[in-house]
């Protein structure tokens, strides 16, 4: 019983819970809730890029082999336009087979003002993207600097205070972690209470088909990528059930990332491999916003009884493989990339966007758990390619599951063994 109360998984999936019964029954507390979500977001997020930049740095040092730096970014930048092409098929596939658009009566939906997101449709650049993602911005400035600290006869005492600046890092992100639940609560109460279970009701097969599809591609196409190397995706999965309900819970895989990259190096992954590809996956590895947005475009072409012919579709799928890419550096990044595209289609009306308004929020934690995975599957996939994993430390880990996640017992644990050492 103990250890069920200091078990951070327990609590994230009460929270979840509670949040929920909040929003459903006093709707006009839950969405004052918000801020508990939001700024449980903003404070990981702070740990997000010094997490990147002492990760990379020292694993670029570390490695010694700068050409092999070079061979595991491109490799994964193919990855990625691979897996994300296969998720673009995947959710046009689906789409079309389920049809979830037909039959939608558009006088019926609630609708909204979409003339923010049309706003922005010509905002985009590849040059804005890069200044907005600050992500990328850290990633490539550890690159540079680990390049020249490899190459400094003096690295020895840098390597020593960046070595003891990760250690506390990460030791103050284990406490955050903590108040993980209080995130979760807030971001549920506030999904429930701002929109209400009523506005799933008219969408629900276009709903049901996003999950469903989600659930093929993380089971089907990243299962396999899992399977070329003898790993079980199911393990993976109960191995980071703890970060996929604070993602669920917060509708954000940026909530998780830190714990993602703290979690890949226990399993195996080496330091390098982890710092390179979690970071780039987050700005080019969109797996679930790649689906959603395949399958939002052709959906919304059901309900207009557009048909699109089979060159149409191929075109689809070649717009969308460039401006989903730029998911992660706009400001309400689904819906303008979503807009861009139907501008560039010219066959679907743009104010259908304003039926999907409403349950968006509600298909965020889908697309949010699926680019969670599939940035963590990529980083397993690239570090056994390249001769950078530890199976016996993956054995390890999935075999004692619930003591990587007794939080609070291994944070006091930690401090114990520092101060006998």
């Amino acid at each position: 019983m103990k250890k069920l109360f200091t078990n951070l998984t327990f609590w994230v999936l009460t929270a979840i819970t509670c949040g929920a019964l909040l929003g459903h029954y006093d709707p006009e507390t839950a969405v004052k809730m918000d801020f508990l979500g939001k700024g449980f977001i903003q404070i990981v997020k702070i740990f997000i890029n010094p997490i990147i930049f002492l990760t990379i740095t020292l694993g670029i040092i570390g490695m010694g082999d700068l050409k092999k730096v070079g061979k595991v970014g491109a490799k994964a930048l193919i990855y990625f336009e691979v897996i994300t092409t296969l998720a673009l098929i995947v959710g046009v596939i689906v789409a079309n087979i389920i049809r979830p658009g037909e039959g939608v009566a558009t006088s019926n939906l609630e609708k909204g003002d979409i003339s923010v997101y049309a706003s922005k449709v010509h905002d985009f650049s590849w040059l804005q993207f890069f200044f907005d993602n600050v992500t990328l911005q850290v990633l490539l400035f550890s690159l540079v600097l680990g390049t020249v600290l490899s190459k400094y006869s003096g690295k020895d005492k840098i390597i020593h205070w960046l070595n003891f600046a990760s250690k506390y890092v990460f030791r103050a992100l284990h406490f955050v972690m903590i108040f993980a639940p209080i995130g979760a609560f807030g971001g549920m109460a506030y999904t429930i209470g701002k929109y209400g279970i009523h506005t799933l009701l008219p969408l629900a097969k276009l709903m049901g088909t996003v999950y469903a599809t989600m659930a093929i591609f993380v089971f089907g196409v990243l299962g396999l990528v899992l399977r070329t190397y003898k790993i079980s995706l199911w393990s993976y999965l109960k191995y980071i059930r703890e970060e996929l309900l604070i993602v669920l819970g917060t509708s954000s895989s940026e909530a998780a990332l830190p714990s993602l990259m703290g979690k890949l190096e226990r399993m195996g992954c080496s330091k390098p491999v982890v710092g390179l590809v979690v970071p780039a996956g987050y700005s080019f590895n969109l797996d679930g916003t790649t689906i959603y947005l395949s399958m939002a475009t052709i959906f919304l072409a059901q309900v207009f009884n557009v048909h699109l012919t089979l060159a149409q579709i191929f075109s689809l799928i070649g717009i969308l493989m460039v401006t989903s890419k730029g998911a992660a550096g706009v400001t309400g990044s689904g819906f303008v990339v979503l807009a861009s595209t139907l501008t560039a289609i010219k066959v679907i009306p743009l104010e259908g966007l304003a039926l999907l308004l409403g349950v968006d929020r509600f298909m965020s934690e889908a697309r949010a758990i699926t680019n969670f995975i599939g940035n963590g599957v990529a980083t397993i996939w690239l570090a056994n390619n390249e001769k950078e994993f530890d199976r016996e430390k993956m054995h390890f880990a999935f075999a004692n599951v619930k003591e990587t996640e007794n939080i609070v017992t291994d944070n006091l644990t930690d401090v114990t063994q520092q101060e006998h050492s």
